[in-house]
């Protein structure tokens, strides 16, 4: 099935951004002319960043999606360390060249929502997790299963944005956030889901499956 997707082509985040660029090239080429060539490769760029493109979600409900374009570099049993579990974690990090729409991983409620200031190391770094600027989302499942989903700043990414709160019901697949210029995501799930990603995997947000989650979980949060 086809993601909810209420934007064109071009992200919103990256209007502004864009509308800058295209005017300052213009005005450069107008008065200079081929010395503006620097500035509409600097608009090229900022074109395929915010890039937002359409994707096709897995009909299983039993499918945990990736919540960002990029590559895998941790899978791995670790502590939820917000929701003070045993979980599998799984963290794609996104390059300058990926897609950086962040979209739910599965269909759920969000229960809460953390936000947390801090720095900005390389995200391709495990430290990065828990050292960098994030934003965390506790989403659960219909079944009852709970996932926690958390945007990571990187080394050059300056802005996180979510738009989903506590109450908020996601789908798979539906945007809920941006990171600006690079950063990571990582997906804490319950430990008895079926992880099929693999570390060094390429995946595409939305589309791509991390894990498969059991129907019965074994335990969740009140």
């Amino acid at each position: 099935m086809k993601a909810p997707w209420p934007h064109p082509l071009i992200a919103r985040e990256g209007w502004l951004f864009l509308a800058i660029a295209v005017g300052v090239s213009f005005l450069t080429a107008y008065f200079f002319g081929w010395w503006s060539l620097p500035l509409w490769l600097v608009t090229l760029f900022i074109l395929q960043f915010f890039r937002d493109p359409a994707r096709e979600v897995p009909d299983d409900p039993r499918a945990v999606v990736a919540p960002a374009d990029g590559r895998i570099v941790e899978v791995s049993r670790s502590e939820d360390p917000y929701l003070r579990r045993q979980a599998l974690k799984v963290s794609v990090f996104m390059n300058v060249f990926n897609v950086h729409s962040n979209r739910s991983p599965v269909d759920g409620v969000v229960k809460e929502r953390w936000y947390f200031p801090g720095a900005f190391v390389n995200a391709a770094l495990d430290k990065a997790s828990l050292s960098n600027e994030r934003n965390a989302i506790w989403l659960r499942t219909r079944e009852g299963a709970d996932i926690t989903c958390v945007q990571v700043a990187g080394l050059i990414a300056r802005r996180i944005l979510c738009y989903v709160g506590a109450g908020a019901e996601l789908t798979r697949g539906q945007r809920f956030g941006f990171i600006r210029f690079g950063s990571r995501v990582d997906v804490y799930l319950p430990i008895d889901a079926q992880v099929k990603a693999a570390i060094g995997e390429k995946v595409f947000a939305a589309e791509s499956v991390l894990a498969w989650l059991t129907t019965t979980p074994s335990s969740s949060r009140k």
